[in-house]
């Protein structure tokens, strides 16, 4: 069988005008069309041009082959150094076996009866080669692997003297075991040749006061470069364009929320705020005043507010919120606040119950409504609600129902927004007669530039000072398998604290050996394929502790999620009363759960859990008057991420500095979360971090845009570009926020 060509010399057709909302099947035929649509769901010409390169190769560079990863597709540049034909022993046929290097280390290639490739691969050509790495009787390979070669300097030089070409850039797309990278090249090639040119969503003058390249060039350049020079000054103009089109579509959103009449809710002179604030006991914070004084503003405005607010562990944020109901209850109507847990839900009504007083809880009657409560107890509180007698309303997803309806909905507080989904936060928005002002709470730390990516279409607000009588929390990782001595130490520790009359909290990862975790829970899972690690359970570290004898006169209980309402409510007010010295609890503990005689917390398996969720359950102790240690309890190699994160939550007490170490530490990951869009995230080349200044620069461009055009009616490029970069269900993320 003769070789096939390697390389052909394509004539360019004429540029015959694709739109980037053209289908793929026209473009570059139905088998190439389905293969790309299976393998990455494109759907588009647009889809096809923004499969960014993930990596620049040149003909003379060779892959390092010591490095490749066992179980991945790779796509690697390396020279054939051996060719072997051998017939095989167990059937009939043979076994074509090549060998290739990067000058150092060696992989086999194999193909089962392809004789023909020998030809084709002789010993010093040098080729790109795609496939899954395996290992076989103690030899790494890659079987049947597909590939294309780079020595035909004829054919694929195309004109251009041997230097140029042999230093000319190579894209190498991300691939995968049935689109190999070079496939996706010439689909690219076909597109390009035939697109003509293509509006641009950044206008022309935006353009040029940032020295951009035009969208047709910036794609032209990423995919078919001369030089390095030419794919980074695109990559530039793209990382732009994405950050324009996306802070464009956040601030148009806002203003389309800001023009949506709602019903003014300024608190009374002489009324239920004024009576609060008189009668408080301590000062409220200079934080506190501030974002209160803009709630109140805004609250005061016939247009919906949406404001984010934000605060360190234990700030005061949930007081701002009282301070916000209580404005809205001198107006008449009525506040909900929606919250993840039952725990959560059940701690708030009893926190704002508290501190209303009981005049003030007469008056305004804070109602409890949760997915466990009994038919009678649920009928009761459906009554207050619909009838206006709860002026204020805790509740969990229970709070969704079509059963449960609103008197007069005027305010709507979401904590720990990541834990809910858009349309739940628009269901329980949508019960009330006009749109509710909303205030979103969140004790996870957002950094500067993830808030204007994600939430860029709400006010923000940040509470960062505490109030004062903390006395701060001493944080130390203990690396359990280098110093097995700490083991006996942390519960040396915890009962000393005990014996000063304070309390502790003990979280593990899991319920019991099932392996079961809290569903909302943040823990890291093992790679895959590799056998999980024995992590510790509530229940079995329970029954652990009762036998040790440094804890023997302990009262020790648990707290999970698999309890009753009931159960569960029972032991946090036990815990709260002092009743309890030791509670083993999974992360159901992790927010909003306010006893401030816990003085320590310890965190078993510390690494599997996120820096954010082990900032927030360190925020459980160091609440009153004594001071808080949190022991973080590891078993991670030193050098890992794992273990990076749980040191670098042991180093500071800075939240807003552990969401940006958190944040590297994922490699940015899925920007916008599952959690807000219901899809993966939308951003391409943008990085969140090391883009800072790219996203301030896109938002200042496309503030006045919007503020002159909220529609877009004059830019029409942007508003199709609006439309096709946001998948359908960051649209809905968009209008629902």
């Amino acid at each position: 069988m003769p070789p096939r060509p390697v390389t052909e010399t394509v004539t360019s057709p004429p540029r015959i005008g694709y739109s980037l909302d053209a289908k793929l099947p026209g473009v570059v035929g139905d088998r190439t069309a389905s293969a790309l649509k299976r393998a990455f769901g494109m759907i588009t010409v647009a889809d096809l041009l923004t499969h960014y390169p993930r990596r620049y190769a040149r003909r003379g560079e060779l892959t390092a082959l010591a490095k490749l990863p066992l179980g991945e597709d790779v796509t690697i540049i390396a020279e054939v150094r051996e060719v072997r034909e051998r017939p095989m022993r167990q059937r009939r046929g043979s076994l074509l076996e090549v060998s290739i290097t990067d000058g150092e280390g060696f992989l086999t290639l194999t193909w089962f009866n392809q004789k023909w490739r020998a030809d084709q691969l002789r010993p010093g050509t040098r080729g790109i080669f795609a496939g899954k790495v395996t290992e076989y009787r103690g030899k790494v390979q890659l079987a049947h692997p597909d590939y294309h070669l780079l020595d035909d300097l004829q054919l694929a030089g195309g004109g251009k003297d041997l230097k140029e070409w042999a230093e000319s850039p190579i894209p190498i797309y991300p691939a995968t075991s049935t689109v190999a990278s070079w496939q996706i090249q010439k689909a690219m090639e076909v597109v390009l040749d035939g697109i003509g040119e293509i509006p641009d969503p950044v206008p022309a003058e935006v353009r040029a006061e940032h020295g951009l390249l035009s969208l047709t060039e910036a794609f032209e350049l990423i995919h078919r470069p001369e030089k390095d020079s030419e794919w980074r000054r695109a990559r530039d103009a793209l990382r732009f364009q994405e950050a324009f089109v996306l802070q464009t579509a956040l601030l148009a959103q806002r203003a389309a929320a800001h023009s949506e009449p709602a019903t003014p809710r300024a608190p009374k002179p002489g009324g239920l705020l004024e009576r609060f604030d008189a009668a408080l006991p301590f000062e409220l914070t200079g934080d506190q005043k501030a974002v209160g004084a803009d709630i109140e503003r805004d609250l005061g405005s016939d247009a919906a507010m949406m404001r984010l607010l934000q605060g360190e562990v234990g700030s005061g944020k949930t007081l701002v919120a009282v301070r916000a109901m209580l404005a809205v209850a001198d107006s008449g109507g009525q506040s909900a606040l929606l919250a993840p847990t039952e725990v959560l839900a059940t701690q708030h009504l009893r926190s704002i119950a508290r501190v209303l007083g009981p005049d003030l809880s007469a008056q305004l009657m804070p109602t409890l409504l949760t997915g466990q409560m009994s038919t009678a107890e649920r009928k009761k509180a459906l009554l207050r609600i619909v009838t206006g007698q709860a002026r204020i309303v805790v509740g969990t997803h229970a709070l969704l129902s079509e059963s449960v309806q609103f008197y007069d909905l005027g305010f709507v507080v979401v904590d720990e927004q990541h834990r809910f989904g858009v349309e739940q936060r628009d269901t329980l928005r949508r019960k009330g007669a006009t749109p509710p002002h909303v205030l979103v709470m969140t004790a996870t730390p957002i950094p500067r530039t993830v808030a204007m990516t994600v939430f860029g279409d709400l006010d923000v607000s940040v509470i960062s000072e505490l109030p004062a009588g903390r006395q701060g929390i001493q944080s130390v990782a203990v690396p359990i398998v280098e110093k097995p001595a700490w083991g006996t130490r942390i519960w040396e520790r915890v009962h000393e604290e005990l014996e000063l009359g304070r309390q502790a909290f003990v979280v593990c990862p899991a319920i019991d050996a099932s392996g079961s975790a809290e569903e909302d829970a943040d823990v890291e899972e093992p790679p895959e394929g590799s056998a999980p690690p024995a992590r510790a359970t509530v229940l079995d570290t329970a029954e652990q502790l009762r036998k040790l004898p440094v804890l023997s006169s302990a009262r020790i209980e648990v707290l999970h999620g698999r309890m009753s309402g009931d159960e569960k409510d029972a032991v946090m007010r036990a815990f709260a009363a002092g009743e309890i010295d030791v509670l083993v609890a999974t992360t159901v503990i992790e927010v909003g759960v306010d006893v401030p005689n816990a003085s320590v917390m310890v965190v078993l398996d510390a690494d599997r859990f996120g820096v954010s969720q082990l900032h927030q359950l360190r925020g459980r102790v160091g609440r009153g008057g004594v001071p808080g240690l949190c022991l973080l309890v590891t078993t991670a190699e030193q050098g890992t991420t794992a273990r990076e994160r749980v040191e670098a939550v042991a180093e500071t007490l800075d939240g807003f500095a552990l969401a940006e170490t958190d944040l590297e530490l994922r490699r940015e990951g899925d920007v916008l979360g599952s959690t807000q869009s219901g899809a993966r995230s939308s951003l391409r080349l943008l990085r969140v971090v090391k883009d800072a200044d790219v996203i301030s620069d896109a938002r200042a461009a496309a503030g006045p845009l919007v503020d002159a055009d909220p529609t877009l009616a004059a830019h029409p490029a942007l508003a199709a570009a609006l439309e096709r970069r946001l998948a359908e269900t960051e649209r809905e993320f968009l209008a629902k926020t």
